[in-house]
C-alpha cells in the first residue's frame, strides 16, 4: 500500500482512532490471506513460520508479525513497533497479497480450462467406449458400408476371359522356342542342391520371364532342391523400382514407417512405435526374385540389394525406435534385433550390355545369354499359338506374322489380334461349333491398324553390283544389316579430293572410312585424292563400334575400281591401316541378322570364329585375317591403279 493513506484507513482513523484502525486493517488482510490460500494451509503455513502463537495475540505489532511472516513465508521477520514500520509493513503485505491474488486468479482461470478440455475429452473417450461397445456387438458394418459391400460384390460377379498373352503363355519348357541350350543352363544353375544367382541376357520377346518362371517349378519337383513346394516366385521390374534417399518406401527391400509422418498404423503412430514394412525380397524368401529389367535399377538400389545378397537379411534402423519401451509388440522388437530374412535365388533379365550392371552384382551372378529368334523359331511360336487357341489359320499365316518381327511375345499377340479380328469378320454369321479360320487378309488389317513395318526389310540377291556392302550391326542384342554404298568420280581438282559422308553415322564409322582411305593407298595402291568420293549409310542411324570398317573399304574398293560385289554377303569387321581385320563385338547376333535377311556367307574375323557354332548358323562362315582374304573370297581380282596414279602425279609435277 502506498505511503499516502487510502480512503478506507481515512475513515477507520477518523471512526475508530489509529489503533483500531490498523487492528481491524491487519484484520481485513488476514481475512484475505485465508480466502487465496484457504484456512487449512494458513494454518499449516503459520506453524511452519513459527506465527501459530503471534496470530491468536491480541497485541497489534504480534499479529502484524505473523501477518508478514505468513505472506513473505520468512520466519525470521521481526515485529514492527514504531507507527511507521508497521505501516510500512502493511504496504509491503498488500503488494504481496496483490500478487498473490493476481497469481491466483490466473491458475483459477488455467484450472478451469484444463477442467473443460478434460470434461471433454472424458466425454469423448466415453463415446469411444461405447461405439467399440456396439462394434462388438454388432459389428462394424452400416448401411453405407455394407452398400458398398454389395457393390464389390456385383463386380466381383463380373470377369473377362483371360488374358490372351496369358492363356497363350507357354506351360513347359519344351514349348519355350530356340532357347534349348539357354534353358539346359538356366536349370543347371537353378535345379540344383545349391542354386546360383543368374542374370539372364537377350533380346526382348525371347521368353526369358516364362523360363525363369517354369524352371523354378521344374526346381521344386526335384528332391535334392532347396526350394519347398511352396516357394515363390516374386516378379518386379526395375523400371519402377526407385531409390528413396529419404528411406521412406522401398518396395524392393523393405522400409520403416515412422509414427505419423509415414503412415504406421493408428496405434503405433498414437503409442509412437516405428513400424518396419517388409519388402519384395522379403516375400521371395525361400524362393526365386525375378528382376525384369534389372539394367534399369538404379545404381545405389543395386548397391544396397548387393548388401541383402550378402547377409540374406534385410536390417531395420530407426530413431523412433526404442528397444526397452514396454509397449513395442514383440515382432517389431525382432524385426529392429535380427532383421527381416530374405534368402533368395536372384534371376535378373535385360536387354542391356552386361557393363550396365553394377560388377559386383554380376561377380556374384552366373550369366546365360538367350539368343534371338529366326524367322523359323517365330513360325514356329505362331504355329504353337494358334494351336493352342484352337483354330485355323491359312497357310501363309505364320510366315506373313514372322516377316514382321523377330520378338515371340510380340508374335503371339499378332496371333490374338487376328483372332480377334477373324471373328468380327465373321460374325455374325459364326455358327456354333464352328471353328474360326484366321486368313492373311486378316493379319493385313492388325498390321495396317498397329503401323507395323516388315522387321528385315534388307533381303539378299543373287545380283552383283558396284560399290555396295552389307555391314551388321547389334543393338540390345538384336542384329541388324547395314545397308553400305559407296560412289566414286574423278576429282574435280586434281589431287584434292573429296570425301563426303553421313554425320549421323558417328565419328566411330567416320575413322573406319579413314582407316580405309589409309588400307587403299597402302594395299592398292588407291590414292583416294584422285577421287571425289561418297559414302552413304542407307536408312542413317549410329554407328557405336568399328565393326563396320571392312564393309567400308570393301564398298570403296568396288566403287574406285568398278568392281560388283556379291550381295548375299555380309560382312563384319574392324579394319586397321595395316589391312588386318581385327575381332569384334555381337557375332552371334549379327549371324542371326544375317540369316534373318537370307545371306548366304558372313565375313567375320579369324579371332571371332570361336564364338560361332557353325553347325547351327545356317550360313556359311568365312574367318579372314587380311583384306585381301577378304577379296579373294568375293572372287575380286585385286586391280591397282599404281600407275595411273604415278602418271597422274607426274603431270601434277610437270604443271607444278
Amino acid at each position: 500500500m502506498p505511503a499516502t493513506e487510502s480512503g478506507y484507513a481515512a475513515r477507520l482513523r477518523r471512526k475508530y482512532g489509529v489503533e483500531d484502525e490498523l487492528n481491524r486493517y491487519v484484520s481485513a488482510l488476514y481475512e484475505m490471506l485465508a480466502n487465496a490460500i484457504g484456512s487449512d494451509k494458513l494454518v499449516l503455513r503459520a506453524g511452519k513460520v513459527s506465527a501459530l502463537k503471534m496470530m491468536r495475540s491480541q497485541s497489534l505489532p504480534d499479529r502484524l508479525c505473523a501477518l508478514a511472516r505468513l505472506v513473505f513465508e520468512d520466519p525470521t521477520l521481526e515485529r514492527a513497533t514504531t507507527r511507521a514500520q508497521q505501516r510500512r509493513s502493511i504496504a509491503e503485505i498488500e503488494e504481496a497479497l496483490a500478487d498473490l491474488l493476481a497469481q491466483k486468479s490466473v491458475e483459477d482461470t488455467i484450472e478451469r480450462k484444463v477442467s473443460e478440455k478434460v470434461n471433454a475429452r472424458h466425454q469423448e473417450y466415453l463415446k469411444d467406449l461405447k461405439m467399440e461397445a456396439l462394434r462388438e456387438d454388432g459389428g462394424p458394418e452400416t448401411p453405407a458400408t455394407q452398400a458398398k459391400m454389395d457393390e464389390l460384390d456385383a463386380l466381383s460377379q463380373r470377369s473377362l476371359a483371360a488374358s490372351a498373352l496369358q492363356q497363350l503363355r507357354p506351360a513347359k519348357v519344351s514349348e519355350v522356342v530356340g532357347q534349348e541350350s539357354a534353358i539346359k543352363a538356366l536349370l543347371a544353375k537353378i535345379s540344383s542342391p545349391y542354386p546360383q544367382h543368374v542374370i539372364l541376357y537377350g533380346p526382348p520377346g525371347v521368353g526369358k520371364t516364362t523360363a525363369a518362371r517354369l524352371v523354378l517349378e521344374i526346381a521344386k519337383t526335384r528332391a535334392y532342391t532347396p526350394f519347398a513346394k511352396d516357394a515363390p516366385f516374386v516378379e518386379t521390374s526395375g523400371t519402377t523400382l526407385r531409390w528413396d534417399p529419404r528411406e521412406s518406401t522401398n518396395p524392393l527391400l523393405g522400409s520403416v514407417h515412422d509414427p505419423i509422418y509415414q503412415g504406421s498404423r493408428r496405434e503405433f503412430a498414437e503409442a509412437g512405435i516405428p513400424e518396419p514394412k517388409l519388402g519384395l525380397v522379403t516375400r521371395a524368401h525361400g524362393g526365386v526374385l525375378f528382376i525384369d529389367e534389372i539394367g534399369e535399377l538404379d545404381a545405389l538400389l543395386q548397391t544396397r540389394l548387393l548388401k541383402v545378397l550378402e547377409e540374406r537379411r534385410v536390417q531395420f534402423e530407426s530413431s523412433y525406435y526404442d528397444e526397452k519401451a514396454p509397449n513395442v509388440p514383440a515382432y517389431i522388437k525382432r524385426l529392429f534385433r535380427e532383421g527381416a530374412p530374405a534368402d533368395f535365388v536372384l534371376i535378373g533379365a535385360t536387354t542391356r550390355d552386361p557393363e550396365d550392371i553394377d560388377p559386383a552384382i554380376r561377380s556374384r551372378c552366373a550369366e546365360i545369354y538367350f539368343s534371338p529368334l529366326t524367322q523359323a523359331q517365330v513360325v514356329s511360336i505362331v504355329h504353337g499359338a494358334i494351336k493352342r487357341l484352337g483354330v485355323k489359320a491359312a497357310r501363309g499365316v505364320p510366315q506373313a506374322i514372322a516377316s514382321y518381327t523377330i520378338e515371340g511375345r510380340k508374335a503371339v499377340q499378332i496371333v490374338a489380334d487376328a483372332y480377334s479380328q477373324a471373328l468380327y469378320r465373321v460374325d455374325p454369321k459364326k455358327k456354333n461349333g464352328s471353328v474360326v479360320t484366321i486368313t492373311e487378309d486378316d493379319v493385313r488389317v492388325v498390321v495396317q491398324t498397329s503401323r507395323l513395318v516388315q522387321h528385315t526389310l534388307v533381303r539378299a540377291r543373287k545380283a552383283r553390283e558396284v560399290g555396295k556392302t552389307f555391314g551388321l550391326g547389334v543393338l540390345n542384342y538384336l542384329g541388324s544389316i547395314i545397308e553400305i554404298e559407296a560412289i566414286a568420280f574423278p576429282a574435280t581438282h586434281e589431287g584434292k579430293g573429296t570425301i563426303r559422308f553421313n554425320d549421323t553415322a558417328g565419328s566411330m564409322a567416320k575413322d573406319s572410312v579413314f582407316n580405309a582411305a589409309s588400307v587403299l593407298r597402302a594395299q592398292a595402291g588407291i590414292d583416294v585424292a584422285d577421287y571425289d568420293l561418297h559414302i552413304n549409310i542407307v536408312g542413317g542411324g549410329n554407328i557405336d563400334g568399328p565393326s563396320a570398317g571392312l564393309a567400308i573399304y570393301l564398298a570403296l574398293y568396288s566403287a574406285i575400281t568398278k568392281t560388283p560385289l556379291p550381295q548375299d554377303v555380309a560382312i563384319t569387321g574392324e579394319l586397321s591401316i595395316q589391312g588386318k581385320i581385327r575381332a569384334v563385338g555381337g557375332v552371334v547376333e549379327k549371324l542371326y541378322a544375317a540369316r534373318q535377311a537370307g545371306m548366304r556367307a558372313m565375313l567375320l574375323p579369324k579371332e571371332n570364329v570361336r564364338e560361332v557354332d557353325a553347325t547351327l548358323s545356317g550360313v556359311d562362315v568365312v574367318a579372314l585375317a587380311t583384306v585381301d582374304q577378304a577379296l579373294r573370297e568375293l572372287r575380286v581380282h585385286k586391280k591397282s591403279t599404281r600407275r595411273t596414279q604415278g602418271r597422274s602425279q607426274a603431270t601434277r609435277r610437270k604443271r607444278g
